[in-house]
């Protein structure tokens, strides 16, 4: 007789260590009724096979902050709950194989300095003092973090399990949530069987931690959860005699990781070309099972691996392991509330870094949960960054092939995926593609990235310098600052808000003032409570009752999940139709001389000023065109019905013979915007960041009335800012910035670059990253510091500004 309750405040699905992890931090918090159910028995499905390496440092500052709390927290389980974790600090090393590595374990290096991160670089000969079973002949630098280390992970979420227990949640094993019901667009409940047995809990939270199953079962509701999983090799071998502890060690470009422990070695491979699993549905007994040898699949990394420390090739293999993981398709896990399911919560989707990963994650979602929201910027693993169309299968199986590998794959700036590409295409891509261009992938869409030059090969050559297109963005971002440059954006999110209360819903999400006379654009945010960005968008009033939104291609389903949320019972409705228009900016100081010969409408500034968007006839057809520009000269979107598009693109690039029309890319738009300190949502502006800290305090209407992060927006007026967004110029240049880079205000690392380009105007590499200031103090005070950059360890002195350097009076924007 399974005894369960028949209501609880929340419900999570799954065992493994996500699960518990969150049982744990909401029951620290405070909530009782927690439920937690397994399907199975807790560890059985992923946890318990786990390598259990914790490694503090990750690609950004919050992940970082969220990977170091895990290690904290297990490093105090123990003594709370009385089960060992087993962790175990004893360090890591990566070492570079290639001049190409060692650029990107450097800049890693300067990366954890900038996050309080201890961190050691070393030369070869000091890789072989701290791991002296290596072969080291080809090692070219490595790289040391002491406070890294290794754990248990079925003791960690066993651990978690009992310290959630001890605080009153209720974890049962062997019982199988079947179906996650609703009503009216929230969680209503869960149903559940056991043992022949029956039942349904009412909740209004599910948290779907579970693992492999957790995309099936959230397919079931409509929920988008993409990930699948792949086969994971490990070997263990026999005991070495005398061998000491030893750091973890990995070897990326031979795509191997090493781990000592108990006197023996685990090898575990992230090999190019995974084998995804399991695409027919994950079986109903799997349970603390493993998958078939496939000993030629691991053969070459252990050849390598025996080169590489040749002890190995005196010692037994123990046990030959292959178990299942989930893997994503952007390397990222999933967690937050569901877009499409109030009330449906979800933490899954780990890598293979589940381990350091969930005591984090489970920390914020809980707080999450708590609050209504993120505790800090959660952008990078926000399941509203899923597409929808992520949810089919055969898309999952070939991106996952190659996700797991690139986990150790050089970590090129502008890399792009090379599977499951070409779902989402404009009505212009094979004209583009014709023409030369070289596309790029975010949420789905191609996008043309840079156009080759006849002759020249169309793809990337990676690198950390200057890689093959530098010189056609270069032709790409001049072209738009001395001539005319057409762009394709149809990627764009595009949202009708419309309906008797559109404006007064709009004008209680947005911080600017929305009460203009239609034709009129609002560049806008919409603001939490805390003063972060939720949303940087422009919103353009078509009529009384409508306004037209634009919000990037990559955060459209997070803006929609906003708005919705925030819809009481307004008369509003909100319509995602990003598929209907085609978007071209054409931009450049010879813009509206182009539009001159292609239509009779007038386009002066008296007759289309600045921020504003009207009808035109072009070509033989209509379109909207809008004056703005995100590359900062004078220039107009146009958007076009996309049965018309391929028709104003023709006549565009014939009449644009006469003006030297260039086809332009997304990175020469970017480094245009960042010439002109545009900042970029994802990077420079997030919902962490306040408004007035980011520099947007212009778009800013207190006056207006109540609107939410009103508040927040007074107090900082009131009590000064805490930072400052300022632009840097490289003084040197030669060095490439991305983001990321430490920025060091008179000689002490402040904070890190949220964003870097070439400013191939300016003559130099350009950056964006916030910088601590006091309340009072001046900004002529903060830039009379000095300010250098750290690049790869290399220490580079650079110009700030709070002003943009190019252009700071907008005076060619407004042309």
């Amino acid at each position: 007789m399974v005894e369960l309750p028949s209501q609880a405040r929340v419900v999570i699905i799954g065992g493994g260590i996500s699960g518990c992890s969150v049982a744990y931090h909401l029951a620290k918090l405070g909530w009782t009724d927690i439920v937690l159910l397994e399907r199975k028995q807790l560890t059985s499905g992923t946890t318990w096979h786990a390598a259990g390496l914790i490694g503090q440092l990750r690609a950004s500052q919050n992940m970082t902050r969220l990977a170091k709390y895990s290690a904290d927290l297990y490093t105090k389980l123990e003594a709370e709950t009385g089960l060992a974790t087993g962790l175990r600090q004893c360090g890591s090393i990566t070492v570079a194989l290639t001049e190409e590595r060692r650029e990107e374990i450097l800049r890693q290096a300067a990366l954890a300095r900038a996050f309080g991160v201890d961190v050691n670089e070393l030369s070869p000969r000091e890789v072989l003092e701290l791991y002296p079973h290596l072969e080291i002949s080809d090692v070219v630098a490595g790289v040391h973090l002491p406070l890294d280390g290794q754990a248990d992970p079925g003791n960690i979420a066993l651990a978690l399990a009992k310290g959630a227990r001890m605080r009153g949640a209720r974890i049962v094993e062997q019982v199988k949530v079947t179906r996650i019901t609703t009503a009216n667009g929230r969680v209503t409940g869960v149903e559940w069987e056991a043992g022949g047995e029956r039942g349904h809990i009412a909740t209004e939270n599910v948290v779907n931690c579970g693992g492999m199953w957790s995309r099936d079962l959230a397919a079931q509701n409509g929920v988008t959860l993409p990930l699948h999983a792949c086969e994971h090799f490990y070997i263990v071998t026999e005991n070495i005699p005398d061998l000491a502890q030893l750091p973890v060690l990995r070897v990326p470009d031979e795509c191997a990781y090493y781990k000592e422990d108990a006197g023996k070695i685990l090898l575990g491979a992230f090999e190019p070309k995974a084998k995804p699993w399991g695409m027919a549905g994950i079986p109903e007994d799997f349970c603390f099972d493993q998958l078939p040898e496939d000993f030629d699949h691991f053969e070459p990394i252990l050849e390598k691996a025996v080169a590489r420390m040749p002890l190995l090739g005196q010692a037994g293999i123990h046990t030959f392991f292959n178990g299942p993981e989930s893997f994503t398709p952007d390397d990222r896990y999933y967690l937050g509330e569901a877009p499409e399911l109030a009330g449906y919560w979800v933490a899954a989707g780990y890598n293979s870094i589940g381990i350091v990963s969930s005591g984090g994650a489970g920390m914020a979602l809980a707080q999450w949960m708590e609050d209504g929201e993120p505790p800090f910027d959660l952008w990078e693993v926000d399941i509203r960054r899923a597409q929808p169309f992520q949810r089919n299968r055969r898309y999952l199986k070939e991106r996952v092939s190659e996700t797991l590998g690139l986990l150790y794959a050089d970590h090129f700036p502008y890399r792009q995926m090379a599977t499951s590409r070409g779902i989402r295409r404009s009505p212009l891509h094979e004209h583009l593609k014709a023409r030369g261009a070289v596309f790029g992938e975010v949420a789905g869409w191609e996008r043309a990235n840079w156009f080759a030059a006849d002759g020249q090969e169309r793809e990337y050559r990676y690198g950390w310098k200057r890689q093959n297109w530098f010189d056609n963005q270069r032709a790409e971002h001049m072209a738009m600052r001395e001539g005319v440059g057409l762009l394709d954006m149809t990627s764009f999110g595009k949202i009708r808000v419309e309906g008797r209360d559109a404006l007064a819903f709009l004008q209680r999400l947005c911080a600017n003032d929305m009460d203009v006379p239609a034709g009129r654009i609002v560049y806008t945010q919409m603001l939490n409570h805390r003063g972060g960005i939720e949303s940087d968008l422009t919103a353009t009033r078509l009529s009384e009752t409508a306004f037209f939104l634009v919000v990037p291609g990559a955060t459209l389903q997070r803006d929609l999940a906003w708005m919705r949320r925030h819809l009481g019972d307004e008369f509003v409705t909100i319509t995602d139709i990003t598929a209907s228009e085609a978007v071209l900016p054409l931009m450049g100081p010879r813009s509206r001389e182009l539009l001159s010969l292609v239509s009779p409408d007038d386009f002066s500034n008296e007759a289309h000023p600045f921020g504003t968007a009207r009808e035109i006839e072009i070509g033989m057809g209509l379109a909207r065109a809008h004056r703005v520009t995100y590359v900062g000269e004078l220039g107009w979107e146009l958007y076009v019905p996309t049965d018309q598009a391929a028709h104003v693109f023709e006549t565009l690039a014939e009449a644009g013979e006469a003006v030297g029309l260039k086809l332009c890319g997304l990175h020469a738009m970017d480094s245009c915007r960042i010439e002109k300190a545009y900042r970029h949502f994802g990077h420079d502006i997030t919902d962490e960041d306040h408004v007035l800290e980011a520099g947007l305090g212009f778009a800013v209407k207190t006056d207006k009335g109540d609107f939410i992060g009103r508040d927040a927006v007074l107090k900082k007026r009131e009590t000064g800012l805490e930072r400052r967004l300022v632009q840097f110029r490289l003084k040197d240049p030669e060095p490439l910035l991305f983001h990321n880079e430490p920025v060091l205000r008179d000689g002490k690392i402040v904070g890190f670059l949220t964003s870097g380009n070439y400013g191939h105007a300016l003559g130099a590499a350009i950056g964006l990253g916030y910088v601590p200031c006091r309340g009072d103090e001046t900004a002529a005070e903060m830039l009379a510091s000095d300010y250098t950059i750290d690049v790869a360890g290399r220490i580079v002195a650079a110009e700030a500004s709070l002003a943009p350097l190019y252009d700071p009076k907008s005076a060619r924007v407004r042309g």
